[in-house]
């Protein structure tokens, strides 16, 4: 499959979906952390070049419910969101959009609901309820249920690259999005 990874440098679940076999290529305004295909620039200048799954992972600064305190009624926030549904709006039948819990749901109308999963689901026992919408693909079925309810996400204490660290997806989840969505 052509899979486009947008709005991650991490690499996380580019290489998920690259060592089962896929082109899989990531973009973000970053540099890539781990090396592998990177488009560091817009995702606009790659949305449109048929795609067979795009999983798409927006930046959640302006989105999350623990940003209300600062952006609540905000234009950022509205731009926020408008730039989820310009991802939603493209032409692709297999589509992912991954954010934590946040006001996409009450702020957009198109956006279906969306699946919640944790982290201690896949293999990582930590708690960060993440939404994903869909389109065209499967719920994510747990792959590994831990115990464990850490919340270390949560927990991070103010540095340099905290929110490049909240931001990483989980190896269990990008594995499951692989294993699972990768066959289709």
């Amino acid at each position: 499959m052509k899979v486009l990874i947008a709005c991650e440098f991490s690499g996380v679940v580019r290489e998920a979906f690259r060592e089962r076999g896929h082109n899989a290529i990531s973009c973000d305004l970053l540099e890539t952390e781990k090396e592998g295909k990177h488009y560091k620039g817009d995702l606009f200048d790659l949305l449109y070049l048929g795609w067979d799954l795009i999983i798409a992972h927006p930046p959640c600064t302006h989105l999350a419910v623990s940003g209300n305190r600062w952006y609540a009624g905000t234009e950022l926030r509205k731009q926020s969101v408008e730039f989820v549904e310009r991802i939603w709006g493209c032409d692709c039948k297999k589509l992912a959009i991954e954010n934590p819990v946040g006001v996409l749901n009450s702020m957009s109308d198109i956006l279906p609901k969306p699946q919640y999963i944790q982290p201690w689901m896949f293999g990582h026992g930590e708690t960060k309820k993440t939404g994903i919408w869909k389109r065209g693909l499967p719920d994510l079925i747990p792959t590994n249920i831990v115990d464990g309810r850490d919340q270390r996400i949560w927990k991070m204490p103010p540095s340099a690259d905290r929110s490049k660290e909240r931001s990483k997806t989980y190896q269990g989840i990008a594995k499951a999005m692989a294993d699972q969505w990768g066959h289709l």
